[in-house]
């Protein structure tokens, strides 16, 4: 549970591999890992956003390289939410038959407006509404 000073992340995809891969953006992620570990944040991901970054690995890296990143996410301090609230999955439906986004970035969306956090990203355009 964060506190009233501490900042709530929610990891998209793009985020964390860009911190895996020492990526453009891979300072934001960095400084919100940086900032759970000495209990600034809370950095949080949905197990859907996970697997996204699993397939990425997996195709250039391997699978065994995909498990031990996605084995490795404590250390970066990103607590995984395994499930979909009811309320996320209604959110989430909506944004996803509304705009032209992907189902995993429909889902972020929802978790992220859902907990009152700020979606860390690494590639913003894909949100920009036109």
């Amino acid at each position: 549970m964060k506190s009233q000073s501490d900042e709530l992340l929610c990891f998209y995809a793009c985020a964390l591999l860009a911190l895996l891969q020492d990526e453009s953006g891979a300072d934001k992620a960095a400084a919100a890992v940086i900032a759970a570990n000495n209990g600034e944040a809370e950095n949080v991901m949905n197990r859907i956003n996970l697997l996204e970054v699993y397939c990425d690995v997996y195709r250039s890296r391997g699978e065994e390289q995909a498990k031990v990143k996605s084995a490795n996410l404590k250390k970066h301090q990103v607590e995984i939410y395994a499930e979909i609230a009811d309320k996320n999955f209604a959110e989430a439906g909506r944004l996803k038959a509304s705009y032209k986004i992907s189902l995993a970035d429909s889902i972020a969306l929802a978790q992220t407006i859902a907990i009152d956090a700020e979606l860390l990203t690494a590639d913003h355009h894909e949100f920009d509404v036109s």
